[in-house]
């Protein structure tokens, strides 16, 4: 298994895990629940209409957790790449889980839809005593 299918592993076998930011000093933390590869990168979906699309554009910095029952937890950081390069099936399965979770949009091509991958990623799969690297 490829290390980004070991983090996919832990970010889609859970309801929610959870990213964060930090701008002027300040973190923030938000439960994400969608992520898929496409081009040998993981992607995320958000709406430019978001606070964490306006703080991912002021600081690219970011880390995501998730805990996975059972397998320990992960810890995936890096930054975002701004530049949505998503397919026509990642922008509909993106558009599909967001308006499962009572979001609404005008379809997958909707410009407010935007997707970043994880650029310069580094993982790790942790429990209570130690922290394995994956290798990416």
């Amino acid at each position: 298994m490829t290390g980004n299918e070991t983090i996919l592993q832990y970010l889609t076998n859970v309801p929610a895990w959870y990213l964060a930011t930090s701008v002027n000093d300040q973190p923030h933390v938000r439960p994400f629940s969608f992520a898929a590869e496409q081009d040998g990168k993981i992607w995320f979906v958000t709406a430019t209409t978001k606070d964490v699309w306006e703080e991912l554009q002021q600081n690219q910095k970011f880390e995501a957790s998730s805990w996975w029952p059972g397998h320990g937890w992960l810890i995936l950081r890096g930054k975002a790449g701004l530049e949505d390069k998503a397919n026509a099936d990642m922008r509909y399965a993106g558009y599909a889980h967001l308006c499962s979770l009572g979001e609404s949009y005008d379809g997958p091509d909707d410009p407010t839809l935007v997707f970043f991958s994880i650029e310069e990623p580094e993982a790790w799969i942790c429990n209570h005593e130690e922290w394995k690297p994956i290798e990416l």
